[in-house]
């Protein structure tokens, strides 16, 4: 038997005759889906949160979005959102993440942005991203600030 004891302690033992492991596994929702995040230990830990497709794509498509308004393709977001057909809030919120800290971009892109990190706290959804750059380190939990 195997049981997901949050905030516990690992350990091991026999109950009636059957093996019981408990792991302090902590769950998280991330992206749509659940992250079961294992305890911290010297030889696995791992302060990142590995590639996360999802919001590589989806600071492309805020990237290129911006180039687009950039050169004069589209003159507003809401031009832009309307040739796209989506609605002009989402897209804003995909443009703001072009704000980002360039560290912050790269992290993400090489796959060692905090775990924590997701895409509703990266759109500003949470409480909008700061526009200095130090703050976006300390709110987004980059250490190295």
């Amino acid at each position: 038997m195997f049981t997901i004891d949050p905030g516990g302690t690992p350990r091991s033992y026999v109950s009636d005759g059957q093996r019981v492991t408990s792991v302090p596994l902590t769950i998280k929702r991330r992206s749509n889906r659940k992250l079961l995040i294992p305890p911290a230990h010297p030889s696995n830990a791992s302060p990142s949160g590995g590639y996360d497709e999802p919001m590589i794509r989806m600071l492309a498509k805020a990237f290129h979005w911006q180039r687009l308004i950039d050169q004069g393709r589209f003159a507003t977001i809401a031009e832009l959102s309307s040739a796209l057909k989506m609605e002009q809030g989402w897209a804003a919120e995909v443009i703001r993440m072009t704000t980002l800290a360039p560290d912050i971009v790269t992290a993400i892109v090489k796959g060692q942005q905090p775990r924590q990190l997701n895409l509703q706290l990266l759109r500003g959804r949470v409480g909008g991203i700061p526009r200095d750059w130090a703050e976006q380190r300390r709110l987004f939990g980059f250490t190295d600030a």
